[in-house]
């Protein structure tokens, strides 16, 4: 992998191979939410709008706890950010244990916003540190190549929370076992991580040439970080993907069930294998692809992709509007490591603190769920796709503007 060489002869693959399995961990975290959604809504009998909570939770963690996770990575590096990151995940999953013993809402939301302030120093640490791991021009590959990995988890979050909570055979749900699973793994893995030693590599110093839209050639504070065009507009564009990723992974089952004759089971399965399949196989590609085209120029592609395929998933619910989430899945499999590494563009040594920024950023997901839950509930599910589908209009036009900059 060339991406992970710099010019002068460092090699970056054994620390980027370490940093890339952590992006799995995260994926799998928040696809068994979508899962969890459903689950919680038929055992405890909520509505959809409250069932969104979980979502709000979790993403409201990413809110809280960005810029003291970026101040911890800017003080101690990357390594800490990452140790502290998988203790709190940790942390969050065992207490299911308990949790599944009390069947308490308010008890899960408090293990699940433990796991979002964890998941937030998970991702505050390793995507800048993915795309500083080699030269330059090369930060979108990289991130889009370690976020396949996360697609991976996608897939396997939602066939594991559906097999033991969407039982087939009658037995009842169990919602203790892959939390305890998973929470025993990610300490063991915490503790693999406190053995090893990641290099710290700081991004070069920002240059005239790298700077897009800004008014003085070189910031030394942080409120100059938002006088670059580019990154503001990268910050809203990463809130409105989550936002559209977060509100069409949470009620995809609900669509599915709502608009065709497939069960529960059957649903959690294809949201697993089937669109967070081609989810990992859009990132994969994506990466590839970048070799030959402009980062910014495929994501106003895919933005508009997925623009035309919500556009159909609210118009004509049923068989091909559910087909059309599919297309929706492939579509935006890129946008967040692009988004996210263009917005990063040009910002040298601002790059840690702006990284914390983009990843407050991460609350557009607490929000679209709750907004799609309101408007189903009041009205279909299907309207409550207009929320995503304003959301992809933006996320082109950030695509195109970062095109015409360049």
């Amino acid at each position: 992998m060339n991406f992970v060489k710099t010019r002068d002869g460092r090699n970056f693959f054994v620390p980027f191979l370490l940093i890339t399995s952590l992006f799995f961990l995260w994926g799998f975290a928040h696809s068994i939410l979508d899962v969890l959604n459903k689950y919680f809504q038929d055992e405890m009998g909520l509505t959809k709008t409250r069932s969104a909570l979980i979502q709000a939770v979790v993403y409201g963690g990413y809110f809280l706890m960005a810029l003291p996770a970026g101040a911890v990575i800017t003080r101690w590096g990357y390594r800490v950010g990452v140790l502290t990151g998988l203790l709190l995940y940790g942390v969050g999953a065992l207490l299911f244990i308990p949790g599944g013993q009390i069947m308490n809402f308010e008890f899960f939301l408090f293990s699940l916003f433990i796991i979002g302030c964890g998941l937030t120093f998970l991702e505050t640490s390793a995507n800048p540190y993915a795309t500083v791991l080699g030269e330059p021009e090369s930060a979108e590959r990289r991130i889009n190549f370690a976020q396949s990995f996360n697609g991976f988890g996608w897939i396997v979050g939602p066939l594991v929370g559906g097999a033991f909570l969407f039982t087939a055979d009658g037995s009842a749900p169990n919602i203790t076992l892959p939390y305890a699973i998973i929470g025993t793994v990610v300490i063991l893995i915490a503790a693999v991580f406190s053995r090893m030693k990641l290099p710290e590599i700081e991004a070069a110093p920002e240059t005239t040439d790298d700077l897009i839209e800004i008014d003085e050639p070189q910031p030394t504070s942080r409120i100059s970080l938002f006088r670059h065009k580019n990154f503001l507009f990268g910050l809203l564009a990463i809130f409105l993907y989550v936002a559209a990723q977060t509100g069409i992974n949470s009620f995809f089952i609900n669509y599915a069930v709502d608009n065709t004759a497939i069960s529960e089971s059957t649903a959690a399965q294809l949201l697993g294998m089937g669109c967070m399949g081609l989810f990992m196989l859009g990132r994969m590609g994506g990466s590839w692809a970048m070799g030959y085209i402009k980062p910014e120029r495929l994501l106003m592609f895919c933005g508009l992709g997925a623009t035309i395929a919500t556009t159909l998933v609210v118009a004509m619910p049923g068989q091909w509007g559910f087909y059309s989430l599919f297309f929706v899945y492939f579509c935006e499999s890129i946008m967040f490591p692009t988004i996210f590494a263009l917005a990063l563009r040009g910002l040298g040594t601002h790059t840690k603190m702006a990284s914390s920024f983009l990843i407050m950023g991460i609350v557009g997901g607490a929000i679209a769920p709750l907004l799609m839950g309101l408007i189903a509930d009041a009205h279909n599910m299907a309207a409550g796709f207009i929320i995503p589908l304003l959301c992809f209009v933006v996320i082109t036009t950030y695509g195109a503007y970062v095109h015409r900059k360049k």
